[in-house]
């Protein structure tokens, strides 16, 4: 209950209904073509949505346990970091489920677009605003500068961590339910990268994660600028 509190407090609620209101609506989407189509193809958005809130409720905890740590070492704060870094990558995965479209065009290809993209946009916010919130950790911590490094290293492992979902196969606890799986195909891919296929995903979805983040981050700033950018009229007595 403390870190629903902490959700929902006058700071976070605006996104956290936005966000709660665009999950609902992509669950509808999903259902209406379930119950259009009579086929389960696209239940797995569901799942997937489902995998990409799981980050946003860890930062919750981490920010939950920081708030009640005496020291930077404190062990629920470390570990839910930990875990929030684990299953990051399931919020922008969503992106890479464009993959069912492949093959020619179809009679309902652009709605399936429509719908794919949606869920992916939610699930990639929802990951934003988790990472938003690591983010203020890690400033109150280390500072701007560490913070900003974070946000490009966190980045870079989400990319490789997308690449292992979609191109090898594993999902986040396959770390401890097969975890010498996990470490042989992750290593064959370190030592020969260009032996597995699309071999610069990572590299260049990492980029767009940074760059998207970047452009949100600098978008939610805007309002501090509201005033300078939209004056009063002179003479409003509102000015005054």
């Amino acid at each position: 209950m403390s870190v629903l509190r902490l959700a929902f407090r006058r700071e976070t609620v605006a996104p956290m209904l936005a966000l709660v209101f665009a999950t609902l609506v992509c669950g509808l989407l999903v259902a209406l073509r379930i119950f259009r189509t009579g086929q389960l193809q696209y239940k797995f958005l569901l799942w997937n949505l489902f995998l990409a809130w799981i980050p946003l409720v860890l930062a919750f905890v981490a920010a939950h346990a920081w708030q009640g740590a005496q020291t930077a070492k404190n062990w629920r704060a470390v570990a839910a970091g930990l875990a929030w870094l684990l299953f990051f990558p399931n919020s922008p995965y969503i992106l890479t489920d464009i993959i069912h479209l492949m093959g020619p065009l179809y009679r309902h290809f652009w709605i399936d677009f429509t719908l794919i993209i949606t869920c992916a946009f939610t699930g990639l916010m929802v990951g934003f605003v988790s990472l938003f919130i690591m983010q203020s950790l890690v400033r109150r911590v280390a500072g701007q500068l560490a913070a900003w490094v974070f946000i490009a290293g966190v980045a870079c492992l989400s990319g490789f961590g997308v690449y292992v979902g979609r191109f090898l196969r594993f999902n986040s606890w396959d770390v401890f339910v097969r975890p010498s799986r996990v470490f042989d195909s992750v290593a064959g891919w370190v030592s020969n990268p260009q032996a597995h296929p699309s071999a610069y995903f990572p590299l260049l979805f990492a980029a767009f994660l940074f760059l998207s983040y970047v452009m949100l981050y600098a978008l939610t700033h805007l309002q501090h600028a509201a005033p300078q950018l939209a004056p009063q009229p002179a003479g409003n007595p509102r000015a005054a």
